[in-house]
């Protein structure tokens, strides 16, 4: 989970520019295997899946999980950092690999097109969507597969402690830059058609793919392909269910199963104080710095608590009922450990589990990310920035439109500069996406939680997540059908972050979890 997808589309710097021809290739069905699965290409009569199939299917996964590492391997080592474009050919290189994996297991494939990206001026090829179709029974539900195969960028002198891109096991766990987030758990969807093959039981389901390389850059083209062709095409009129695992236990111990996300304003606050950048022992105390008006009006933004300062910010914000009160008491979050995970001094809130999930999951929050234009190399360098740009965001919560957040954000800081009285120049624009939710009492994710507790012999927690994937709503407008978050990772797997894993036991119960899934909507009345 693209968590930060619109920040990372915001913030990656584009170095190098290239032009690729478009690529759209209709591919027929081509039922083979991959060289690392053990099935054999040989052709076996299918039988209708039952619960005594499900447990063969589970020791076939066990049987096989090397070959899945080694998939997994194969799909780390290629660097689909999509938001540098010196690596867009390695992002279309990675579409392929993975139209060559889902022809293996049967499917019919398509690369669609969606055009260019504007950078410095200059028309750049966005990767294709990769879409897939695998069955068509009628008496069937279609299950509708969503994940991505981009990935945010690595560097082993950034801190890892093996090279991002070459997977290592070490200690039970898978470590490599798009391990959890998402090429793992989309192999898991491959892994999970080839252990149903494998032991020659039918699919319960029909199933659509959509696999994307551009998410972790704001998934630009992918709107406009799902509502504009696609949804007229027809692709989505038999989809009855949408299942997205681009997200994240809640712990490291319990499965979850997530039903909400927070949306996300991302601003962009421009202070100019000359044409360019000067020396601070020439021209310091004889120009208004830039620098020091962007400071000043980034620090009214948010207290020392976390409280956004912003007038009315959460005015249009839900209220808390008693119901959902009593939700966040049953939840399975250990702060301390979360605290522990991620190094952090003390935690907001005095540690308090009801109120950390809340202001994780419920209420907005700001969050100062960074300055364009300032000196970060290590060094003291001297420099007056003649031009800065302040980056920050809201997370948004349901009842919050962003229209209405734009404005409130826009109208604050127009005071604030105002109050100020510089005479430099100031701008500030955003890009935002909605909050989602769903009801975790739906059918849909009621068969979802009996395929988790018979994974992992519990009830998942029913969590919402703080993150952001715009591309939930876009699919739940697309279809008209629910869609739900099934995810694969645990919440220590640091996604975006140094030293990336999976642990192979998320990975591998990930792929009988998938099976069981498809399993049980496979019961759910047509």
């Amino acid at each position: 989970m693209t968590s930060l997808t619109l920040i990372n589309r915001a913030t990656c710097i584009f170095n190098t520019l290239i032009k690729l021809p478009a690529t759209k290739q209709l591919v027929p069905f081509f039922p083979a295997y991959h060289q690392h699965y053990s099935v054999s290409s040989k052709q076996v009569s299918a039988k209708m899946a039952t619960e005594k199939t499900l447990p063969e299917i589970f020791k076939y996964v066990d049987q096989n999980k090397d070959s899945y590492k080694q998939l997994l391997k194969e799909a780390v080592a290629i660097p689909s950092v999509s938001c540098d474009v010196k690596y867009r050919a390695d992002c279309i290189r990675m579409v392929h690999w993975m139209q060559d994996k889902l022809k293996e297991v049967g499917a019919t494939t398509e690369l669609r097109d969606v055009g260019f990206q504007t950078i410095d001026g200059k028309d750049v090829q966005l990767p294709p969507v990769l879409v897939g179709v695998l069955g068509n029974d009628p008496k069937k539900n279609t299950v509708c597969i969503y994940g991505h195969l981009d990935v945010q960028p690595a560097l082993k002198s950034d801190g890892w402690e093996t090279e991002p891109f070459e997977l290592v096991e070490r200690n039970e766990k898978l470590y490599g830059r798009g391990s959890t987030d998402d090429k793992g758990p989309v192999l898991g969807w491959l892994h999970t058609i080839n252990a149903y093959k494998g032991t020659g039981a039918e699919l319960p389901v029909n199933l659509k793919f959509i696999f994307e390389c551009m998410e972790e850059s704001g998934s630009e083209g992918l709107d406009s392909l799902l509502m504009d062709k696609l949804k007229p095409e027809g692709f989505f009129d038999s989809v009855d269910y949408v299942c997205i695992s681009d997200n994240y236990w809640l712990g490291t111990t319990k499965p979850c199963i997530t039903y909400g996300l927070r949306g996300i304003s991302y601003y962009f606050l421009e202070v100019e104080c000359a044409k360019m950048d000067l020396h601070s022992g020439v021209y310091g105390g004889t120009v208004h710095e830039a620098m020091s008006d962007l400071i000043y009006l980034m620090n009214t933004l948010v207290d020392k608590d976390g409280k956004i300062l912003v007038t009315d910010i959460y005015k249009s914000v839900a209220p808390l009922t008693e119901t959902e009160t009593k939700l966040y008491t049953t939840i399975d979050f250990d702060p301390e450990a979360y605290r522990k995970t991620i190094g952090a001094y003390k935690l907001a809130h005095n540690g308090v589990k009801e109120q950390l999930l809340m202001h994780r999951w419920r209420y907005p929050s700001l969050s100062l990310h960074g300055i364009e234009g300032a000196a970060f190399q290590p060094g003291a360098k001297t420099v007056v920035p003649g031009k800065v740009i302040g980056k920050f965001s809201v997370r948004l919560v349901p009842n919050q439109e962003p229209e209405e957040v734009e404005k409130l954000v826009f109208d604050y800081i127009n005071k604030k500069w105002a109050e100020r009285g510089s005479p430099n120049k100031m701008s500030i624009t955003a890009q935002s996406g909605r909050a989602w939710t769903e009801n975790p009492d739906h059918p849909h994710y009621q068969a979802a939680a009996r395929a988790t507790k018979l994974i992992y012999q519990t009830d998942p927690d029913m969590s919402r997540e703080g993150g952001s994937i715009p591309v939930t709503i876009t699919l739940q407008e697309a279809s008209g059908k629910n869609v739900l978050l099934l995810p694969m990772g645990a919440g220590d797997d640091m996604a975006h972050s140094q030293n990336e894993k999976i642990n192979v036991r998320n990975y591998i119960e990930g792929i009988k979890l998938f099976a069981a899934y498809l399993f049980e909507v496979g019961k759910l009345p047509k």
